[in-house]
């Protein structure tokens, strides 16, 4: 059984199980007395509210909807044409994979790898390919490497998390998304608004502060985003917060300028906290491909990236991007954004993501 076969296996498995779950639960109420039957419909509905939570793979199917009918339809319909495995079959795969966004270099690297297996295992056949496919895909993510999509926290007092990235990709509103998720884990948040040069961006992460009930400490517009950071912290360590995340200015086009402009931040942090920021997190828009590759190869020379933010994954066919990302930067994705909504913004799992793009291929 292959990799793929293994998380598809156990992806059904937990599904089976919750319908299993539901089935019983249904039954036991016919039989009990009315006091019963309210606690055990009250149980119920506590499991609904909490499956979202727990067994988020459905999220991931209905997000990666479109990559899925792109990307892999016509997988599945290049193994329909072909009865054995050519050099034509070869290019076609090539082309259907570069236009997913993986990558030129990636892709090159990896049908090299698909061809060395077709010879040294004898396949001829188009649809023994097909897991064959997914696992390398999956293969050139993982990359013998241990990954997690955990953020770091600090022991020592607040934890500071720095988010960068260009203007325009949904910096601000992943902020409040990911200030959402760690206040319903139970943690005290606060916002620092430290781009000061983009007008409105400090009135929208208020914004956001009060739609998530949060905290919010923010200066005027133009002021030094240093100083933003140094007071925003000041006020985490005298309220007692347990995690300050700072928003920053996306201007890309003069990175000298930002380069030193993060450069004071990190310093300030480095003064306030012991140990500095645990996660600096680059927010790239997932639709414009691979432009925000390049977005990540340029950020992460001016700055230390611990993590990557693809937003907006539900409105591409070019679900490949995460791969092509992981695999040019060599930085984990961490959160991927599914929707609009303040519960679609998902810790990045690659076995859901894997499941979630190819679960109709096989």
């Amino acid at each position: 059984m292959g990799l793929f076969s293994k998380i598809k296996s156990m992806f059904q498995k937990k599904e089976e199980t919750v319908e299993e779950e539901i089935i019983e639960t249904e039954v036991e109420e016919e039989s009990s007395d009315e006091e019963e039957v309210v606690v055990k419909k009250e149980k119920k509905v506590e499991k609904k509210k909490e499956e979202p939570k727990n067994n988020n793979v459905k999220v991931y199917e209905k997000g990666l909807t479109k990559s899925r009918q792109g990307f892999v339809s016509k997988l599945a319909e290049l193994t329909n044409r072909y009865k054995k495995v050519t050099d034509e079959y070869f290019d076609e795969l090539e082309e259907i994979l570069i236009m997913a966004d993986i990558g030129v270099n990636t892709v090159m690297e990896f049908i090299d790898r698909l061809r060395d297996r077709v010879r040294d295992e004898k396949l001829d056949d188009p649809e023994m390919l097909k897991e064959i496919i997914v696992d390398e895909l999956f293969i050139i993510y993982v990359n013998d490497s241990v990954l997690t999509s955990k953020l770091t926290f600090n022991e020592n007092g607040p934890t500071a998390i720095l988010f960068v990235g260009v203007n325009g990709v949904g910096k601000t509103t992943t902020i409040g998304k990911i200030g959402y998720q760690l206040k319903n884990d139970g943690k005290k948040v606060l916002l620092v608004a430290a781009d000061t040069f983009r007008a409105g961006a400090t009135a929208q992460l208020k914004e956001w502060s009060e739609k998530i009930d949060v905290g919010f400490y923010g200066k005027e517009e133009g002021a030094d985003p240093a100083s933003v950071v140094y007071d925003g912290l000041q006020m985490a360590k005298n309220e007692n917060y347990d995690v300050v995340l700072i928003d920053t200015a996306g201007r890309l086009q003069n990175k000298v300028n930002l380069m030193k402009e993060l450069e004071k931040m990190n310093k300030v942090i480095d003064g306030q906290i012991e140990g500095g920021a645990t996660e600096t997190l680059l927010v790239i828009d997932a639709t414009t491909g691979q432009n925000g590759i390049s977005q990540a190869k340029a950020f992460k020379e001016i700055t230390n990236i611990t993590g990557i933010v693809l937003t907006k994954l539900d409105g591409t066919a070019k679900g490949g991007i995460v791969l092509a990302i992981k695999e040019t930067v060599g930085i984990p994705v961490k959160y991927i954004g599914l929707g609009e909504a303040k519960e679609d913004l998902q810790v990045f799992d690659i076995e859901k993501y894997i499941y979630g793009l190819f679960k109709d291929m096989m």
